[in-house]
């Protein structure tokens, strides 16, 4: 299963790749060290010469250029009317909202990785070109979506929150306050795009939740083995390497083999404790129970690794009134609720479009020709 989801999720991070340095184009942005390169934006003040919505110059359905460059009415014209990661009138609405804008204080994690932005600035987490929050803000911020909340079962004229903090009740009367992606009225939501999995966590602090038994079947969970010491390298058993043994494996991958079984062996032979897959399901399930709240998973139809993941967590809820309000979506199916030049945008940026729809062409074919 691991080796499947790895699978799927490189294969995404690479289209999106591709896709995100053509859409970079006359956009603010670096590429990161190392391969394959993220590409990483920043916000800037574009002028109205600047390139239009579509990489290609094309031309929206009613036939006017669909320009991503025109700075809103009343703009003064300084820094950060128009981000690369962002749809334009989802980021303007973003900018006028300070709860939404606090959403970039999160520094990327990974910011050393990167050149430093021409600005000086510190990269967010936001500015990714593979940020599921990006996606989500994307998706949510842009208004003229009434149709997602129909879709999603949102109840009133609320807005939604980003990074809303769950209070899940421990076994000892404390609160993990669990980061949610979303919360919309009573609805939480989990977004996903090109991360690995749902994350592993120790049996013992899973079992640490005050209504894990009330609303799972711990058999019926996803388990894991967890192995509590450090991973070491091939390199690091001398004594089962000879100099007659690389004279014999010349081309390298009958060594890359017998590397791989010695460093399989001592993995088999370190420590390990029982664990759960899927933790940040298990854990927002909890919360969703804890605030009497629907919980839905938000994925790419291209990630089916997420949805059966999600599935087998799913299958343990034994309450039948929380089963009933657990969901599960794709970004596509959600596409064809949304405003045209979000779906376009959606569409070059993700590769993602709505059921009938072929997503648009970008970059070399994977595999050349064979003639």
């Amino acid at each position: 299963m691991a080796e499947q989801a790895g699978w799927y999720a490189g294969e995404l991070r690479r289209e999106l790749g591709l896709r995100n340095r053509e859409w970079a184009r006359g956009r603010a942005h670096v590429e990161s060290y190392g391969t394959p390169p993220v590409i990483v934006y920043e916000p800037e003040h574009p002028a109205d010469e600047d390139l239009s919505h579509h990489p290609s110059g094309q031309r929206s359905p009613a036939g006017d250029p669909v320009s991503a460059g025109t700075p809103p009415e009343g703009s003064t014209g300084t820094d950060g009317d128009r981000h690369g990661n962002f749809y334009d009138p989802a980021y303007r609405a973003i900018a006028a909202r300070a709860e939404w804008m606090r959403r970039f204080d999160k520094i990327h994690a990974q910011g050393r990785a990167l050149p430093k932005a021409e600005s000086g600035r510190r990269w967010r987490e936001l500015d990714s070109s593979m940020s599921s929050d990006a996606l989500l803000m994307n998706v949510f911020c842009t208004p003229g979506a009434d149709g997602v909340r129909r879709a999603l079962g949102v109840e009133g004229e609320g807005l939604p929150e980003f990074g809303w903090k769950a209070r899940v009740p421990l076994a000892g009367g404390r609160f993990d306050r669990t980061e949610v992606d979303m919360r919309w009225g009573g609805l939480l939501v989990e977004a996903k795009l090109t991360e690995g999995d749902f994350q592993t966590r120790a049996a013992a602090i899973v079992e640490g939740y005050r209504d894990f038994d009330a609303v799972f079947d711990r058999e019926r969970l996803p388990r894991v083995e967890l192995r509590t010491a450090r991973r070491r390298t091939a390199v690091e058993f001398a004594e089962e390497f000879t100099q007659e043994w690389e004279e014999a494996a010349a081309d390298g991958e009958v060594a890359r083999e017998f590397q791989a079984g010695i460093v399989a062996r001592a993995r088999e032979a370190e420590p390990a404790e029982a664990g759960y897959a899927g933790y940040q399901l298990i854990r927002n399930v909890l919360a969703a129970y804890a605030a009497g709240a629907s919980f839905c998973v938000l994925h790419d139809e291209r990630r089916p690794d997420l949805r059966e993941a999600w599935f087998a967590v799913m299958a343990a809820v034994k309450p039948a009134e929380l089963r009933v309000r657990c969901k599960v979506m794709t970004w596509q199916e959600l596409a064809v609720l949304l405003p045209e030049g979000l779906q376009e945008f959606l569409d070059w940026k993700y590769g993602m479009v709505r059921a009938g729809r072929v997503a648009s062409a970008v970059g070399p074919p994977a595999v050349g020709p064979t003639f």
